[in-house]
């Protein structure tokens, strides 16, 4: 039978245990569940407890009577440990975000605390086991060495916050983010779905490189996107070419400030090669951000007529072939169809638009590019062969990132008519919505039609005056009486300002 002593003593625990159980509750929803489970359990031991105090069940005189009792002893005093163990590190230490192993550690050193009381209070001669064991312990300790190694590790890593969950770290040229931190191990989930297991004594004995995290802050992780140029292109150009791209640009998961910028990495055999840095933002999704970085810088050297260098080895059967001939005959009759197709410029002559196809310049561009800013100076035109842009203005004074919705333009179609013939300021802020190829005409290239016909200044004032009117009439509803009075006006006045533009 159990004495009412120790009876007594259960009960007295697992009292203050309830109480502890329930602020824990309380204070954290969250481990509520778990508690409950530990609260049940503790009655259960103590019910086994109570009816081994009422009823012998085994004969006393023998030794395996005492098993049921201490089994009984053993629940409830591994349930009021978690409990209190709880109550210490989620309530009365919550501020001071203790590591959740410092908690089991406090556990199992109260277990061996309690099964040494218990052993001494049933008459197990403690120091004989002590004298005894001392070879078995050295034997055991040795052969768990890479166990204790990696427990200790466990243990140093939570208590000076080396590694966090939901750090991203790169250790054997594994990255990923940390997912758990055990007694034993740590894992990291990488970006392929992978959960990687490392012992905790390979974290703390070698190198471990910590991403995105300065002390106690995070912040954006810079990756380098290489890339090579020829050498027929000046350095100063590449540069201001990718930089002036990026920098127009909002790209997913890549940080606004600082600002990617692109800078000159090495000169290679048969090219120079140059870096894009750029802070990212969400390490789950770096390659990704690569290929987009990579995908606008691309375009913008594309724009500049910039190829990356390839190795090629080209075979001619035969000298006189006329493949690039024929190639670029079908590119200069594709632009002379498009201008054809726009009626600004109906009023030109068959000659005209051939020697203006002549004087058209290429730019691709992808989603989220920016061809032209509202406020920038300007002296070109932009022709949209296929794709589709969006027309914006700012909403507010100064602040190029808030924008008004103005129209969308599908290919065909023209904007930026105003710099080419008048060298007007952009009036409004043109941003790529698809994979966009235009051709841009600058006023050098289409100075010398206008002045051989000085009088293509009136037909193209009519044009841009009745498309502006018609602009105007979708935004204030006017009559066709007032749209006829506004195009007439500003016909008067663009012509004016053509010709001084042009000085004729």
């Amino acid at each position: 039978m159990i004495g009412q002593a120790t009876l007594l003593e259960a009960l007295g625990f697992s009292a203050g245990a309830l109480l502890a159980g329930l602020i824990t509750m309380r204070l954290r929803p969250d481990l509520r569940r778990s508690i409950v489970f530990t609260l049940l359990a503790i009655a259960l031991g103590l019910g086994g407890l109570d009816a081994l105090s009422r009823y012998q069940i085994l004969p006393a005189q023998l030794a395996i009577s005492i098993v049921p009792r201490e089994l009984c002893l053993l629940i409830v005093a591994l349930g009021n440990i978690r409990i209190y163990i709880a109550f210490l590190v989620n309530v009365l230490l919550a501020r001071r975000a203790v590591p959740r192993i410092l908690g089991e550690v406090g556990i199992v050193l109260s277990l061996v605390v309690f099964a040494l009381v218990r052993m001494d209070a049933v008459g197990v001669n403690l120091a004989a086991i002590f004298t005894t064991s001392a070879f078995l312990t050295a034997v055991i300790a040795f052969s768990l060495q890479a166990t204790l190694g990696n427990l200790w590790g466990g243990i140093a890593l939570q208590l000076d916050n080396t590694c966090r969950i939901g750090d991203w770290i790169q250790v054997e040229g594994v990255l990923g983010q940390v997912v758990g931190i055990r007694w034993r191990y740590t894992s990291i989930a990488t970006n392929r779905n992978e959960t990687i297991i490392i012992p905790n004594s390979m974290l703390v004995n070698n190198r471990v490189t910590l991403l995105a995290r300065r002390g106690d802050s995070r912040i954006p992780w810079r990756r380098p996107v290489e890339f090579s140029i020829g050498y027929e292109w000046p350095p100063s150009r590449v540069v201001a070419a990718v930089d002036s791209a990026l920098g127009r640009v909002d790209i997913p998961n890549v940080a606004p400030a600082p600002a990617p910028s692109c800078i000159l990495g090495s000169f290679d055999p048969s090219s120079i090669r140059y870096i894009v840095r750029y802070w990212l933002t969400d390490l789950s999704d770096v390659e990704w951000t690569d290929s987009q970085v990579r995908l606008h810088a691309f375009a913008a050297l594309a724009r500049e007529g910039m190829e990356i260098p390839i190795p090629r080895n080209e075979l001619f059967i035969n000298p006189a072939s006329d493949v690039r001939a024929k190639a670029a005959t079908r590119e200069r009759d594709a632009r002379i169809a498009l201008l054809k197709s726009l009626e600004l410029f109906a009023p030109l002559t068959d000659p005209e638009r051939t020697a203006l196809a002549a004087e058209l310049h290429p730019l691709p561009f992808v989603t989220g590019d920016v061809p032209t800013r509202q406020g920038e100076t300007a002296d070109s035109l932009y022709i949209l062969a296929r794709g589709q842009v969006g027309i914006f203005r700012n909403a507010t004074e100064g602040d190029a990132t808030a924008r008004q919705r103005l129209a969308t333009l599908n290919g065909p179609g023209y904007f930026g008519e105003m710099g080419l013939l008048t060298g007007q300021p952009r009036t409004a802020t043109i941003v790529a919505e698809s994979e966009v190829l235009c051709y841009r005409l600058d006023k050098a290239g289409f100075e010398a039609i206008i002045r051989a016909r000085p009088d293509l200044a009136q037909s193209l004032s009519q044009t841009v005056a009745e498309r502006q009117a018609a602009n105007d009439a979708t935004l204030a509803s006017l009559s066709k009486e007032a749209r006829a009075r506004a195009t007439g006006t500003r016909v008067n006045e663009l012509v004016r300002r053509i010709q001084q533009f042009f000085g004729l």
